[in-house]
């Protein structure tokens, strides 16, 4: 039910760490350049694809919103850059736009799918280790850890290792503490996805611009009569399905039991569960999103086409 939208500042240090740490970057100049080998596939579960032969970069998915097509076209700028180096860089956007995924119901058909199965999420990966399209598990973060390119990276002499390093670039932390990016392929590429960084006054007022667009829309959202009608029904239902109401807005009602559900995971995390007590943990939450999904299948279908109408940043409520 959240609605993200992730402002250009943010991603340049995400962006510089996710590259690097994939890159296997370590500091240094020299050397020349290595041949460029074919680009592979990027990654190999649902989501996934595949670099175009003629350009290698991945295209970007038909009805992509603006934080998918920044990332697409961030990770493409990266490689056509590194490409014309001489050296292979394999984008990197396997998951992109799976946040929110079938579970959050706007697709009832789908939700219905993954919950029977998965309930929201959260003990999946206990349950299913070896799965490498679910969030958590042990198969899906080896196979995020794994950089496509690692054989080609591990086969560079260490004079093109430091001038593949020095061409990707890096990110550089000031005496102030803030952190800038080095001239490279990943400043290049971060500045085609998502324009040139921003001055801390520039910052200061999107943040300013998007804190009142945000309000606005949730202003609009909690406050059509039809929604609050609707939210008040959901509530209804799930307290007749013994199922605790903490709020009816509209903004936070549809996400309100899969956060409380969160209640029941272990302090150290799922991956450590035993067996038989994740799958008893899986049944229960299968059966309460199961309950949610039911009860808010008539708000849910009104709700969604009015935030896209109202569409605001963070979650609900």
């Amino acid at each position: 039910m959240a609605h993200i939208r992730i402002a250009s500042a943010f991603w340049p240090v995400a962006a510089a760490a996710g590259v690097l740490v994939l890159a296997g970057c370590s500091q240094g100049d020299g050397g020349s350049a290595a041949p460029a080998a074919p680009a592979e596939t990027v990654g190999s579960g649902g989501g996934d694809r595949a670099p175009s032969p003629s350009t290698g970069g991945v295209a970007i998915p038909e009805g992509a919103d603006e934080v998918t097509r920044q990332v697409y076209t961030t990770e493409n700028a990266i490689a056509a850059c590194m490409r014309k180096k001489g050296f292979t860089y394999t984008p990197r956007v396997s998951g992109v736009g799976a946040a929110a995924g079938p579970v959050d119901g706007q697709d009832y058909e789908l939700a219905k799918e993954y919950r029977e199965k998965f309930g929201f999420g959260f003990f999946a990966p206990a349950v299913y280790p070896n799965d490498p399209d679910i969030v958590g598990s042990k198969a899906h973060e080896a196979r995020e850890a794994t950089s496509p390119d690692r054989a080609y990276l591990d086969a560079l002499p260490p004079a093109q290792r430091k001038a593949y390093d020095k061409a990707m670039g890096s990110a550089k932390q000031l005496a102030s503490g803030k952190k800038v990016l080095l001239p490279g392929c990943v400043k290049e590429g971060i500045e085609k996805g998502y324009g040139p960084e921003q001055s801390q006054a520039e910052l200061d007022r999107e943040h300013a611009a998007n804190e009142e667009r945000d309000r606005a829309a949730k202003q609009a959202l909690n406050g059509d009569p039809r929604l609050i009608s609707l939210a008040q029904g959901f509530a209804s239902c799930l307290r007749d399905e013994g199922i605790a109401v903490t709020t009816t807005q509209p903004t936070a009602i549809g996400d309100m039991v899969k956060f409380a559900t969160i209640k029941l995971l272990p302090q150290d995390g799922v991956q450590k569960m035993d067996q038989d007590a994740a799958r008893a943990k899986l049944a229960q939450e299968i059966t309460i999103a199961r309950k949610d999904l039911e009860c808010g299948k008539e708000f849910r279908a009104a709700y969604f086409p009015e935030l896209d109408k109202h569409p605001f940043s963070g979650i609900g409520g």
